[in-house]
């Protein structure tokens, strides 16, 4: 079954060249050139994943983000202009799990997609019986459902945020650089900085950690990486 992919950019010159490619590889490509009709097509439709621009007219790409993730944990490539360092950090605030700088070559897009889209795989796979849950303390995580409940209250994680929960209360005390994190959970060897892991551990915190400043769960350990306590 082909993979469904929506591409949202205001320039059609581009659209057709990331369709083409994909096509190429045997997925079905949607198209939006404005944030509404992109909001629109993903509550309509059922997706793998979403490469979303973060300029576009009518809603920007921050925005649409924004809103999917109050019904939907679809993965989502943000796609910024070079140099605009704010709107990829704000970016992954809003709940993506990825993000590309224009200009950018078509090959190392399609890695991306492709590395996010076997982890999507991977993770909808049955797991066994016997681990359906992982509770360590008064944090519980659901394998089958990926949802994660904290004091028996549910937590609402993104994609991204659950990967790297999931790797820390599988491997308590482990301490994971961030450069580890970055090719553990994204699955590849990640062109990016190392602000993406900041970002969604500051996030994770927010949503799991009574007090994310005095964490309980997730520790820093200084000038090395991030660690589960």
């Amino acid at each position: 079954m082909a993979y469904k992919i929506l591409v949202v950019d205001d320039e059609k010159l581009i659209i057709k060249g990331i369709k083409f490619s994909l096509e190429q590889d045997g997925m079905e490509v949607s198209s939006a050139y404005d944030g509404e009709e992109a909001l629109n097509l993903i509550k309509e439709n059922d997706y793998d994943l979403i490469v979303l621009d973060v300029m576009l007219p009518k809603m920007d790409g921050l925005e649409v983000c924004q809103q999917t993730r109050e019904f939907s944990q679809v993965p989502i490539i943000m796609v910024t202009a070079k140099g605009e360092d704010m709107d990829k950090i704000m970016g992954l605030e809003y709940g993506a799990d990825d993000y590309i700088t224009k200009p950018f070559n078509i090959l190392e897009l399609k890695a991306r997609i492709k590395a996010i889209l076997r982890r999507s795989v991977k993770k909808a796979m049955p797991v066994k019986e016997t681990s359906k849950t992982l509770k360590i303390r008064d944090l519980e995580l659901e394998y089958e459902s990926r949802r994660v409940f904290i004091n028996g209250k549910e937590a609402n994680l993104t994609a991204k945020e659950f990967d790297l929960l999931e790797l820390f209360m599988e491997n308590p005390g482990k301490v994971y650089s961030r450069e580890n994190l970055l090719d553990t959970v994204w699955g590849y060897d990640y062109p990016g900085d190392v602000r993406t892991v900041d970002v969604h551990v500051r996030r994770l915190r927010e949503k799991i950690e009574e007090n994310p400043s005095e964490p309980k769960y997730i520790f820093t350990k200084w000038g090395v990486g991030y660690y589960f306590n």
